[in-house]
């Protein structure tokens, strides 16, 4: 442990994905946390709410690099670990988290999408983990999905890919970090930050070490920072049922749909180099709910429950990134990666601000 008062005391600035689950590693471990955000806690239009939250290293190797496949490989081990953690100290016994594997599908005209996808995939995966990639004819994806029996050829199976429910892992979040005391500064917009202060309220909060995980907040003290903008639908269908996320290629697109717990779905496609942050657009909209409509026609009964539009914070290699400057510890850039990618940086984080191997 490095040479500081007991217990150290860690000022965080943001309580998005990373912030918050930084805050409650900090403070499980003993260290005294406080954490200071711009928005309320139950505040939807966040990149950390808006997110399918696929937990997929595979798939997003085919449009990423070692790096990210590395760091989402090593989060697949913690994820369950940590919900365990969570639920045993009696905040997260309703995460929904499954690892049943992606299906990745496509319709007939688009099948060279798919095996663009696929001879992709098996180029960059390292040979440990191309068994994990299974490619299925019809009656092998019917088994598996029931839900897609006759409507598609064949795909591919990416075996031990999962996935959670975004939000109620940061209600689950608060929850705990509450009763752990973390003194929580919600809707006060962070003035300045430095090595030892965080400045908000017009009030100056002196600690032993800062973290800035402000995502776009962060832009005046890291220029490279941009935001890329993001937009999902969350919808409500009895008619259908999926066990996994699935994946339907498209050549303009990669549509995803992630099931939630109550016949809920999160699908999601849309990717603008666009630093916008109003409301969705129409044409998104109209392209999701046809791509959707064309996975399986009993989505077109169903019920939007929630558009949502975000700027997901970009570096220009779309690497996530801890850097050390001028004193303060950014953690940032998780992109499209968030969820898939947070677990690990946030305990490399810990480690480095608890000195520890």
């Amino acid at each position: 442990m490095a040479d500081f008062p007991t217990p150290l005391h860690i000022g965080i600035a943001g309580a998005g994905l990373a912030g918050r689950s930084l805050a409650w590693r900090l403070a499980r471990a003993g260290c005294k946390v406080s954490l200071f955000d711009a928005r309320q806690r139950g505040d939807l239009a966040t990149a950390s709410q808006t997110a399918a939250a696929m937990l997929s290293p595979l798939a997003e190797l085919a449009v990423s690099d070692d790096e990210v496949f590395e760091l989402g490989m090593r989060s697949m081990l913690l994820w369950p670990k940590w919900i365990g953690e969570l639920a045993g100290e009696g905040g997260a016994e309703s995460v929904y988290f499954r690892q049943q594997g992606t299906l990745v599908v496509a319709h007939t005209p688009d099948k060279a999408s798919l095996e663009q996808f696929s001879r992709q995939l098996h180029h960059k995966l390292p040979a440990a983990s191309q068994a994990q990639v299974q490619r299925l004819d019809a009656a092998g994806l019917a088994q598996l999905e029931p839900a897609l029996a006759g409507r598609f050829g064949g795909g591919l199976y990416l075996q031990g890919e999962g996935q959670l429910a975004n939000d109620q892992w940061m209600a689950a979040l608060g929850v705990e970090l509450d009763r752990l005391g973390v003194a929580w500064h919600e809707g006060q917009l962070v003035e300045s930050i430095d090595s030892q202060r965080i400045e908000c309220a017009e009030q100056s909060h002196k600690f032993n070490m800062t973290v800035d995980a402000r995502g776009t907040g962060s832009k005046a003290a890291w220029p490279q920072l941009r935001g890329v903008r993001g937009e999902v639908l969350r919808v409500h269908c009895v008619g259908v049922e999926l066990q996994r996320p699935v994946r339907l290629m498209h050549p303009r697109y990669q549509l995803y749909v992630a099931p939630r717990p109550g016949h809920e779905f999160v699908v999601g496609a849309t990717e603008l180099e666009s630093e916008d942050n109003g409301p969705v657009t129409v044409r998104s909209v109209l392209e999701l709910a046809s791509a959707l409509y064309s996975l399986h026609p009993a989505f077109g009964e169903a019920r939007v429950l929630r558009m949502s539009a975000a700027l997901r914070p970009a570096l220009d290699d779309h690497r996530p990134a801890i850097v050390l400057r001028d004193g303060v510890w950014h953690i940032n850039g998780l992109y499209r990666h968030g969820y898939l990618c947070a677990p690990a940086l946030v305990d490399d984080l810990a480690h480095k601000l608890m000195d520890r191997p």
